[in-house]
Order: structure tokens, then sequence, then C-alpha cells
């Protein structure tokens, strides 16, 4: 069975009906990395061990007819998301050796319906940067176009879908790091609202910004893992205590009636002119559909980036703080404690990790906190407000997902303001935690996927995928 483009639903149902054994489809897996993984260079650890013994146990509950939605699908999962018994690296020299002695929430929701782990992708270091080049192990490549990036920092994830590795994966979002790569790679991805699912295991990048979510072939697809890994956690403080609910369910109701915000902000200059031009397309597709188009304004995008960068290296230099080479990871020389722990952080990170470290430290330091870090914070509750007043009159906000298509691999290693300046269309929907939504709505002249994004109230993913799934079925 091909896996590529294969949807989640159909597997379940050839699972079910015995057309292909859980062993069967885990080996499907392997021998499509097999032939493309040196290409795409989508994983950092490969579990075909644990992937086995997974499929095994799977294969005996859907004998017994007692499979759930996962049960014997295989799932790749980002390397930030902790494994117990597999390591877990943030795709750096500091964690090069961590294996975890816990399972985070997702992983134990989804070990509950007996799901087979195919193995750990790769991502930007600590999930810092927007093209998965930042690893320490390797750079992952788009498969569409070998010689472009991915996106990031789930660029893995996203390659691993969208080269028929696996039928859907775990990525975790920031300021973008699922849409972005599902963009780029031209498949589906899905950021939640801030809290809808647990960030227990989760290690950490900007604490008030994180969020996992899934990665798949289709809207559908992302909302069935949605149904898997949201739910209250209590080790997780920001986790919403909310009843469970079935994403899909308006999954296949029209969208006659439903209102989408287009805000001319997401349509300047900054966006190529085919990307804008597609998403319009898709506007008008879904206006044709009996949804009703509404212009709105957003001024404070413009103030995205620097709130943004202000706000999540502050939380990043306060989360890696942690990594002194004493508990866990990397270990360096020295002969006092002040060299030993100065010798484990200039070894154990990167050159990007680095940077923000320096940045948020600055912003966060006596005499600058009221001047940056302070003005950031105010910034983010006016781009919150300026949200609110837009679902005032609109369900659901439609934009590019990116400024561009995925661009040439290397082409801004040397310019991380250009970098950070392509996340301006994202990283609004992390600052004000809303559920975002970005797939597939076109190509440019070389082939190149264009993504399109939907964006929703606080915990309203419901309607964000049924506009998705709308959309999907007529493009």
């Amino acid at each position: 069975m091909d896996i590529k483009n294969t949807t989640l639903s159909a597997l379940r149902k050839a699972l079910d009906e015995n057309r292909i054994s859980a062993a069967e489809l885990c080996k499907e897996c392997f021998k499509a990395i097999e032939k493309d993984e040196d290409r795409i260079g989508a994983f950092i650890t490969l579990t075909e061990e644990e992937a086995a013994k997974s499929a095994e146990k799977a294969q005996k509950r859907i004998d017994e007819g007692k499979a759930d939605f996962l049960t014997g699908i295989p799932l790749a999962i980002k390397d930030n998301i902790c494994t117990d018994g597999i390591k877990t690296t943030c795709a750096s020299k500091m964690l090069e050796s961590f294996v975890p002695p816990y399972n985070a929430h997702v992983m134990e929701k989804l070990n509950e319906q007996d799901f087979v782990i195919i193995g750990k992708t790769n991502m930007d270091e600590f999930a810092m940067g927007g093209a998965t080049q930042t690893s320490y192990f390797k750079r992952t490549h788009n498969p569409i176009d070998t010689d472009c990036v991915p996106g990031g920092s789930s660029g893995g994830s996203a390659a691993a879908v969208a080269a028929g590795f696996v039928p859907a994966a775990l990525g975790s979002d920031t300021g973008g790091s699922i849409r972005q790569p599902a963009s780029f790679c031209g498949v589906t991805g899905l950021k939640p609202t801030y809290g809808r699912v647990s960030r227990y295991g989760l290690v950490a990048f900007g604490s008030s910004l994180d969020q996992i979510g899934p990665i798949a072939n289709s809207v559908k697809d992302c909302g069935e893992i949605l149904n898997v890994i949201a739910g209250h956690d209590t080790r997780d403080a920001t986790s919403a205590d909310l009843s469970e609910t079935d994403f899909n369910r308006n999954a296949d109701k029209p969208v006659s009636g439903l209102k989408i915000a287009i805000p001319k902000e997401f349509y300047g200059e900054a966006v190529d002119d085919e990307v804008k031009t597609a998403v319009m397309n898709a506007a008008k597709e879904l206006e044709k559909q009996g949804a009703v188009l509404v212009s709105c304004e957003m001024p404070s995008l413009k103030y995205g980036i620097p709130a943004y960068y202000l706000i999540a290296c502050a939380e990043a230099a306060s989360n890696l703080s942690r990594y002194d080479g004493i508990k866990y990871g990397l270990r360096g020389e020295g002969k006092s404690y002040r060299e030993m722990i100065l010798d484990s952080r200039n070894k154990g990170f990167g050159d990007e990790v680095k940077r923000r470290i320096l940045l948020g430290n600055y912003a966060l330091s006596s005499g600058y906190f009221d001047a940056y870090y302070r003005k950031a914070c105010a910034l983010r509750q006016e781009i919150i407000a300026e949200y609110n007043a837009i679902f005032e009159k609109a369900d659901v906000i439609l934009t590019p997902t990116a400024p561009s298509v995925a661009y040439k691999i290397g082409s801004q290693d040397n310019d991380p303001v250009k970098m950070y300046m392509a996340d301006i269309l994202t990283v609004p929907v992390n600052i004000a935690g809303l559920p975002a939504l970005s797939l597939p709505c076109g190509k440019d002249k070389n082939g190149m996927p264009i993504g399109m994004s939907i964006t929703g109230k606080r915990f309203d993913e419901v309607t964000v995928l049924q506009a998705g799934s709308a959309f999907e079925k007529i493009n």
C-alpha cells in the first residue's frame, strides 16, 4: 500500500477489513524510508524494533474487534516530545544522548490507542528556526524539491508526511512551526488553541506560545488526531479543563452563511503575488459555496515580529538556563563550576540558540526590561484585542500561511533577520493563543505548494476544521 497521500480513515478501513495488517503497514513505512530518507533527511531516530512490537500488539486488538481510530496506525513524532526509552534530542548536541524516563502527555494518549511509532523527526535545534537547517545532526530537504527547505521547526514531521514515510506526524508550533512547514511541503497542519493539548513532556521553548499539533494528508485527519491528543492534564497548569468533543463533527456541513474575514494587512507587499492570488482564489471558491467574505484590518500586524521574538526569546533564555551540564545533557570541562557550565553551553548549543538566548537575556536585563519586554507584552494585549474585534463580525480569518513558497536551502543562512520576518503571518496566532489550520490551496509557477491559513476563535477548532474541509472537497 502506498502511504503517500493516503488518509488515516482509508488506512483504518484497510486494517479493520484485514486488507493489510499492522505489521505490513509498518513495513511499508520503513520501505519508503529506506528508499528516500538519505535524500530527505526527515528523521533523527528510527524505531524499527519498537514499531514491530507496537504493530504486533495493535494487531491483536484489531483481531479482537476492539480497535480505536489510531490502533495500528504508524506515526512520526517530533524530537522535542518526550518518549519513554527513546532518545529525545531536540536536534541539539546538548541532548544528543538524552533518553527520557517518561512519556509526554500526548504520547500517553497515543499509546492508549496502540498506535505505531516509526521514529523521531528532525527539527530546528530546540525548535529555533524556520527551515529545519539549524539541527545539529542534519539538514532536512523538501520532498517536492530537494533543493528547497521544508520549513521549520517541524520540517522533519512535514517532510515525513509529504514524502510518504508516514501518513501523519506530530509537531509543535511556537510561531508557525507546524503551519509553515505544512505549507512549504503541501500537506495539512493544525495548531490547536493554546491549552487545548497538554504541554507536559514537550521540551519548552516559549512556554506561553508552544503548542503540540498534528500534520497529516487531510483536514479530517488532523481533526481525528486532535480528538485523541486533546484533553485536560493536571500536570500542565495551562491545560484547559474542557469537556471532550468531536472536532470533526461539522466537517461535512456546508459553509453557507459562514463569515470569513480577509484582513488587508496579511496581503501586503511582503507577500508574493502568486501566494496572494492563490489564497484570494480560495476565498472566492468558499464564497461560491455560500460563505460571506468580510473585509477587515489588523494594524498591529507590523508589530507582530518584534513582539513575538522578544517574548519568545525571553522565555527561551529562561527555559534553557536549566541546561548546565550537571543534571543532564552535555557536560563540558573546566577547573571550576563556572568554567564547566560555560564550556557545556558553548559546546552544546548551536549559533541560532545562542543568538536567541542572548536576545532574551538582554530583553529581561535590568534597564531594558521596561523598554523591551514590558512593551512586547503590551503589544500582545493589543494584538489579542484586534483579533477579538475581528471575531465580533466574522467566524474565521483567511490568510496566506507564509509570504512565499519554500526557498532554496542556504539562501537565508547568513540573514537571520530575513528568516525571522518570514514568520510575520503566523506569529500573531501564537501571540493570541488561537487555533489555526494550514492547508494547500495551489502551486506557484514552479510547482511548489502554496498554503492558506484558517484562524478561529479560542477553542473553536470545530469551525476551523469545517471551513478547511469545505475547501478541501473542491480543491
